[in-house]
């Protein structure tokens, strides 16, 4: 199934390629950004400060983001659902990370947007 192209789309493809300047031009400059992952919440209001979350914790440069396992997205009320799940690898093993956001646009960019992250699953079973 074809998704549409949309703001949550465009993030989550953008994401999965780890491309900073991508994301930069989907995200609005002065974005309200909350996420809630595992062992803690975050918290940003202006994209770069999204950006070094996302590129300096959540995916650091030793994770390499394999593919974008699913991806499907939809309207909400007054926003934008999208989830999105990758198969990822790093040092530690093989994993799958799957993040759901809620997002509202500003002047065409993202301008609000919420997400929860399951945190990094291990695809292999421990022995």
């Amino acid at each position: 199934m074809q998704e549409a192209t949309t703001l949550g789309v465009e993030f989550a493809r953008a994401l999965a390629e780890k491309d900073s300047a991508r994301i930069r031009d989907v995200l609005h400059p002065a974005i309200d950004f909350r996420g809630l992952t595992p062992g803690r919440t975050w918290e940003a209001s202006d994209r770069d400060a999204v950006i070094a979350l996302l590129f300096d914790q959540w995916f650091e440069e030793t994770d390499e983001i394999k593919t974008l396992e699913r991806l499907e997205s939809d309207t909400f009320a007054d926003c934008q659902r999208v989830g999105y799940r990758f198969s990822v690898s790093n040092p530690d093993g093989d994993f799958l990370v799957e993040q759901q956001a809620y997002i509202s646009d500003r002047d065409g960019q993202i301008g609000w947007m919420r997400v929860v992250c399951s945190g990094y699953r291990p695809t292999a079973s421990p022995e």
